[in-house]
Formats: C-alpha cells, structure tokens, sequence
C-alpha cells in the first residue's frame, strides 16, 4: 500500500484538484486498492470546506469530481501515515520542512519533480486569478499526475 498526501495552502484549489486527478487516474490503473491519496492545507483557513467552486467546475468539465472532497489542515501524524507527501509550490515544501520530523524529509517532494511534459517547480495558486489559471493548474496536476502514476509503478522518475 502506497500512501499519497498532496498539499497546499488552504486545501480548497490546487491540493483537492490533485487528489481528484489522481484519484480517477489511480482508479482508471486498476490501483485503488494499492494507492491511498489525499490532501490538506497547510493552514487552517478553510477547515471542513468543499473545494473553491471554480476548482469544482473546472475538474467537472475535465470529468473530475472535487464535490465530496472537504478542506482539512496538514497533521504532524501525517508524516508517519504517508509515503510521499507533495508539495504544490516551494513554500509549502518550506513549511512541511520545517513540521516534519528529519526522518522522514525524503517523503517531501513538489508535484511538478513528476511532470513530463510542462515546465516548472510550482503549481501556481489559481485564486486571486480568473478562469485560465484554474485550467492551468488542471493542465500542470493532469501532466505531473500521470508521471507520479508511473512513478509508482516503476516506469518513470521517482
């Protein structure tokens, strides 16, 4: 079993988009039953909250569905309880760095080290933006998704 935590700032655009994504793409393998996948928020601004709507409407559109995913804050516990926990830009990697215990910062990465097609260590925050960066954000999750999927099958980076 392979634990997978993505995360980001508030848990409610770019952390939930990836746990979608990932999802159905883990669900699609056949892997469900091996992969484990989350997310949560460095910060407790939306504890408990869906997903932004925006983030919502641009996975629908996509086939993905965020509706049942609910906003939580990243857990010291979540360190020992996942295998790899994904940052969506550096300064969340900062602040899991400076959380997590020195035996377990080879489980911290950002999701972008997976992509294979796009360039860039961040997955931009789409919030203060309009409806382009919600589809940037699909495009960069959707590319580093697939290359994590092959990852954990042993058929890519790692």
């Amino acid at each position: 079993m392979t634990r997978v935590l993505f995360v980001c700032t508030g848990n409610i655009c770019r952390s939930p988009t990836a746990e979608g994504v990932f999802l159905q793409m883990v669900r699609e393998a056949g892997l469900a039953d091996s992969i484990v996948i989350d997310s949560a928020g460095t910060h407790d601004y939306h504890i408990g909250h869906a997903p932004d709507p925006r983030s919502i409407a641009a996975a629908a559109q996509r086939g993905y569905d965020l509706a049942p995913l609910r906003a939580r804050q990243l857990q010291h516990s979540d360190f020992e309880r996942f295998d790899l926990i994904l940052a969506m830009d550096d300064g969340h990697r900062a602040h899991m760095a400076r959380l997590c215990p020195p035996a377990r910062a080879d489980r911290l990465r950002q999701m972008m080290v997976y992509a294979t097609q796009l360039t860039g260590e961040d997955v931009p925050d789409p919030y203060y933006g309009g409806a382009q960066g919600f589809e940037q954000v699909l495009d960069m999750i959707e590319d580093a998704s697939r290359g994590l999927l092959a990852a954990l099958r042993g058929q890519g980076k790692d």
